[in-house]
């Protein structure tokens, strides 16, 4: 009886240590933003947009890679500018706010200029080419193109993506509003070059030299996410 006990005792040991082991792990790994996350899925390259509050147009990123279960700082803290109405939950057309929250990368960079070297497909953008922000449109938060100066299918609410040459000069999609795209729930999220060094209409922008860096880095086989949201929410995501 008492061998029977014993052995029991040992199994129930074996499992608490088994069950413990994740545990163990997160309190190997350093203290930080990245570890502190609710979830980041397949991820293995991660990107943390932090604003102060919902209504800051500035806000800190920065740029992580896992190591084992770990996530490991790469590159920042950087100034990075959002939306005008600083960050949402529940983010709609035209409201100037950058959506807050944890989403992939598009598979496909866009910019005015060449490829800088990009790991991801390129597409470089020309006259005609567009992202539609017209919610009745069935293109809607989808790149389109028309022939060069004619009309477009669809409502106009600002030029073709060729005349920001400074803007989208490079320029990553952010996956928002995607699975499935819902009318009216925004469009044309993008992380892009700072033209002004203020707020955007609602995507993330960073000063050209660390753009570059970031869409250099992004690996498509490393599933890199980009997560936004305030210094009080952004561990939730």
């Amino acid at each position: 009886m008492l061998k029977v006990l014993a052995i029991v005792a040992c199994l129930a040991a074996g499992v608490a240590v088994s069950g413990n082991s994740g545990d163990a792990r997160t309190l190997d790994c350093p203290a930080n933003l990245a570890n502190d996350l609710a979830s980041t899925g397949s991820a293995t390259q991660l990107v943390t947009v932090v604003a102060s509050t919902r209504r800051s147009t500035t806000t800190s990123l920065r740029l992580w890679r896992k190591s084992g279960d770990c996530w490991l700082a790469v590159d920042g803290p950087w100034t990075a500018h959002v939306g005008f109405q600083g960050v949402s939950v529940n983010k709609h057309e035209g409201d100037k706010t950058t959506p807050a929250g944890a989403f992939a990368i598009q598979p496909i960079m866009f910019g005015v200029a060449p490829n800088p070297g990009v790991r991801y497909r390129y597409h470089r953008i020309v006259c005609g080419d567009w992202w539609v922000e017209d919610v009745r449109s069935p293109f809607y938060n989808r790149f389109h193109h028309v022939r060069c100066g004619t009309k477009p299918p669809f409502r106009i609410t600002s030029e073709d993506m060729s005349r920001s040459p400074i803007s989208y000069r490079y320029l990553a999609v952010i996956d928002y509003n995607a699975h499935p795209i819902l009318p009216g729930r925004g469009s044309g999220i993008f992380l892009h070059v700072s033209a002004s060094g203020g707020p955007t209409l609602g995507c993330v922008s960073l000063s050209r030299p660390q753009l570059v860096t970031v869409l250099r880095w992004f690996d498509p086989a490393a599933s890199p996410q980009i997560v936004i949201g305030t210094a009080a929410t952004i561990r939730d995501y």
